[in-house]
């Protein structure tokens, strides 16, 4: 599915959700911030889908097994000159590294077999070729980050609107002549914190999670960068040997 289109629906779905949530479900005091409460409740379901969506997407990236065994596996099948063996054990692997292993190693065997390239270029064109795969699997570790940080940001400012409403409500009722009316002081109050509250919440959460998923990204492209180094190490010095 195309990510504008799970966006638009999960969108829909979400107010949806959230609609019915705020007239059936809450409480009395949180539905009197007023229909922002609907649009808060709207962000955080979207905050949370997209954590979920990348949790499931970071783990699949990864791959089967664990990412240190797989990478001595490779290294030993390609120490042993068995690089049928390591593009076998890249396809069981089936992670992102795995992928751009993978592409780098069936890029080797084609300019081992190409009689035009010369043995110079050839960890040239494995390193082209690893770059390639690296560019093509980054954005989907990256998918939906910047979406996620965007809708903190909207949060932030969906719960400030919600409370300068609310104090603007609670000083009309003050301005009245004579006693201030109660009833609507309190709803005043009560709407802006209740929206505070909500986008706090939802901002809070979308932040957290931005950074922990950026972080584990920028762990994991490393982990990719330094695995690809070492795979290129070991060809190039076969290659030397003349194995």
């Amino acid at each position: 599915m195309k990510q504008g289109l799970f966006a638009a629906i999960l969108m829909i779905v979400a107010f949806a959700v959230s609609l019915y949530v705020y007239l059936n479900l809450l409480p009395d005091y949180i539905t009197k911030g007023g229909p922002l409460v609907v649009v808060l409740l709207m962000l955080s379901i979207m905050v949370f889908t997209y954590i979920f969506e990348r949790l499931f997407s970071l783990r699949k990236a990864q791959g089967k097994g664990a990412l240190t065994k797989f990478l001595k596996d490779v290294e030993d099948n390609l120490n042993s000159g068995d690089v049928n063996s390591a593009i076998e054990a890249c396809n069981k692997q089936r992670g992102s590294m795995a992928n751009v292993i993978r592409n780098g190693l069936e890029r080797y065997q084609e300019v081992l077999k190409d009689s035009h390239i010369d043995a110079e270029k050839y960890m040239a064109e494995v390193q082209r070729a690893i770059e390639e795969a690296t560019m093509l699997e980054t954005p989907i570790l990256e998918k939906n980050l910047i979406v996620l940080s965007t809708i903190s940001s909207i949060a932030t400012m969906i719960g400030l609107l919600g409370t300068v409403i609310g104090m603007i409500r609670a000083f009309q009722a003050m301005s009245h002549a004579g006693a201030p009316d109660a009833i609507q002081l309190s709803i005043g109050i009560s709407e802006a914190l209740v929206n505070t509250a909500g986008g706090l919440i939802a901002a809070i959460t979308g932040i957290i999670a931005y950074n922990f998923f950026v972080n584990k990204v920028d762990n994991f492209t490393y982990m990719i960068d330094e695995a690809t180094s070492s795979i290129i190490q070991i060809l190039n010095s076969r290659r030397l040997e003349g194995r």
